[in-house]
Formats: structure tokens, C-alpha cells, sequence
């Protein structure tokens, strides 16, 4: 017989007993001022009027470090996640970023720092908090002949929406009846997805959410993911797939070695960082292109010119391509991205110049 209480991380196997979990009741307004400035803050360095940590804020991190040995993986890190927001967490292997949200989540005890989690301590008050998280980890699972309708019913509490419109929201209706090893890569990730948010969560954690899955697949998921975004959910996102994170987020957080690099919308750390727009094109001949609004330089190669620039170069090259009334039929455009941002943010930043915030 299925437990009747799911564990709120999805994992081949429960988590936690299958006894009742109790709701979170409403405080009063002094009770949520203890919960997110408690006495303990202020030993911690947090005063209890310290308003960097606002009940306004889903997620407030501040010193989080956390160790594993000798080997320091998250090291005085600063975080914060807004209602509504879909916050990326972007850099390479080994940045934090997975120890970071298993420790907002309660599933790691950090070392040092102060967390709060809608107003809760991810450590203390794990049990309260644990039903107003969604999360699907990195290495999600479920037992192979588990099907999507008991998958479903396994995970559902009393907080529960309707499986049958999540179901159908997330295109799996179809395969209600199929066992979870009959199902695509990308149908396992929708699965997830909706048991991440079958019980109303108010944060939904996605660890490397289409890991491995095809462009198609992950599209998919992508349109599923966008559309928390249109209905108001509050996301924290991992993921290597950086056209992902510039597809998906309304701010990221590049990380490495346990450090933030720099934060921003996409469009700003791409500005910041990664460099110039490239126009390339067939040319002999006399040009003016490095007159023009936005051009920082123009490379000459014989019959064909490089210019770079900030973005709105483009426009102004094309323009003046229009104008002579010579397009060339090989004009080529390399806009500036995130991947690039972050390649430069990893090669050329130092720890001394990481932002905090």
C-alpha cells in the first residue's frame, strides 16, 4: 500500500514517515518579526533591526559557508530570491551552487551564516517549512513500476491542487497509466515538475531541471517552466545550460568556488562581461563603418571586414550596408551571450573583485 504523505524532494524512495503533515498556521505579526529576526541573529552578527532581512523576501541568505573536510565549497555567500522571481544560479562544476540550495532547502546543516526560507530557518524549523517548498534535485528518481497516476497520489497532501489539471498542463494525461520507466527523459521531467508543484509550494527549487535531455525535450520543459513564470511562482533555478538561464530567469547569480561573481539580469552580465557585438561581411573598397554610433573597432582582412561593438552597432552597420546599397550576401552577426559573459567572469575575476550583496 502507497504512503498516503510524500516526502517534499523527490527521490526513489520517501523521505520522511508517512505521518500527517500539519499545516502551517497564520501568525500574528510580532510572531513572523521573531521567526525572521530571532534573538539567535543577533549572536550571529544579524541585529534583530537589521532590514537587510525583509519578510518581503522569499529567500534571505547571509555568511552562508559550508565545508566538506578541508575543502571550503560555499564561503560567506549573500543571497536573496523575491517573490515572483526566477533566480539562476550559473558557473561551473564544484561553484556551490547545488550545496547552496540543499542548504536553504534544510537538506545540508551549513557551518555558518543565517537563512531564512518564508520567514523560516531551513535548520530549526524544517518540519514547518517543508510543506511550502517544491524541489526536484539533480538526481531525481522513482521506482521504475511506480505509475503517473500513483506517482501522483503518492505525493499528494491535503495542500494539493487538481492532479488531473496539472496533469494536463504539463502534457502528460496521456501516459497517467504508464509506469515511470516507460517514460521519455523529458516526460520524467515534467513528471517532476509536477510533483514539485502538485502541493501549492510558495518556492520551487529545480536542480539541473533537462540535464541530459534532447533540444526538444528540453524546449518542452522550458514552455512548462515559463509558465510559472506567467502565473506569479517564485523559482530557484540550477543549471549548466546557460541558454537556458538567459531563456528562463529574470536575474542570475554567476558562482565559483562558493563565491558570487556577479548578479544581474541576463542582458546586464551580458553587458558587463561579455564583450563586443560582431558584424562580418564581404568588402573591398573604402568604408566609414568606424565613424559610426556604438563601433569600437574594425578589422580588416583582405575583401572582408570585422567591426565590433556594443549592440546597437549592429543596427547602425546594417543601416549604413542599406544605404551604400551593398549588402553582402555573407553578412554574419555574433551577438554577445551569457555563455560569454560567464567564460569571461570565470577566466579574468580574481576573489578580490566578486560582488557581494
Amino acid at each position: 500500500m502507497l504512503p498516503t504523505t510524500p516526502p517534499s524532494t523527490i527521490m526513489c524512495t520517501p523521505l520522511h514517515s508517512a505521518a500527517p503533515v500539519a499545516e502551517v498556521m497564520v501568525c500574528d505579526s510580532r510572531r513572523v518579526e521573531d521567526e525572521i529576526y530571532p534573538r539567535s541573529d543577533a549572536a550571529a552578527g544579524c541585529p534583530a533591526n537589521d532590514r537587510s532581512m525583509t519578510s518581503s523576501l522569499i529567500v534571505t541568505v547571509r555568511g552562508l559557508s559550508k565545508s566538506y573536510g578541508e575543502r571550503v565549497v560555499v564561503d560567506s555567500l549573500d543571497l536573496d530570491v523575491r517573490a515572483g522571481e526566477i533566480v539562476g544560479l550559473i558557473g561551473a562544476n564544484g561553484a556551490g551552487k547545488t550545496t547552496t540550495v540543499e542548504c536553504i532547502q534544510g537538506l545540508r546543516r551549513p557551518d555558518a551564516g543565517v537563512l531564512r526560507v518564508l520567514g523560516c530557518d531551513p535548520t530549526r524549523d524544517a518540519e514547518r517549512l517543508r510543506p511550502m517548498l517544491g524541489s526536484q534535485l539533480q538526481d531525481s528518481a522513482l521506482p521504475d513500476r511506480l505509475r503517473v497516476h500513483e506517482a501522483v497520489a503518492l505525493f499528494a497532501t491535503e495542500r494539493a491542487c487538481d492532479p488531473a489539471d496539472l496533469l494536463e498542463r504539463f502534457g502528460l494525461s496521456a501516459r497517467r497509466n504508464s509506469a515511470f520507466a516507460g517514460l521519455s527523459g523529458g516526460e520524467r521531467q515534467r513528471l517532476f515538475l509536477v510533483l514539485a508543484l502538485l502541493n501549492r509550494p510558495q518556492l520551487v527549487i529545480l536542480d539541473e531541471l533537462t540535464q541530459g535531455l534532447d533540444p526538444a525535450a528540453r524546449r518542452g520543459v522550458w514552455r512548462a517552466v515559463a509558465r510559472l513564470r506567467e502565473e506569479g511562482a517564485t523559482v530557484l533555478l540550477v543549471t549548466h545550460e546557460l541558454d537556458e538561464a538567459e531563456a528562463l530567469c529574470d536575474r542570475v547569480i554567476a558562482m565559483r568556488d562558493g563565491h558570487i561573481l556577479d548578479q544581474g539580469t541576463p542582458a546586464d552580465l551580458i553587458d558587463r562581461n561579455a564583450g563586443w557585438a560582431t558584424t562580418r561581411f564581404s568588402w573591398d573598397g573604402p568604408h566609414n563603418f568606424r565613424a559610426l554610433p556604438g563601433v569600437r573597432d574594425v578589422v580588416g582582412e583582405p575583401g572582408r571586414l570585422t567591426v565590433h561593438g556594443n549592440r546597437q552597432s549592429i543596427a547602425h552597420v546594417s543601416a549604413e550596408l542599406a544605404r551604400s546599397g551593398r549588402v553582402p550576401p555573407d553578412l554574419a552577426v555574433e551577438m554577445p551571450n551569457l555563455e560569454a559573459a560567464l567564460l569571461h567572469l570565470l577566466e579574468g575575476t580574481d576573489h578580490r573583485e566578486m560582488v557581494t550583496i
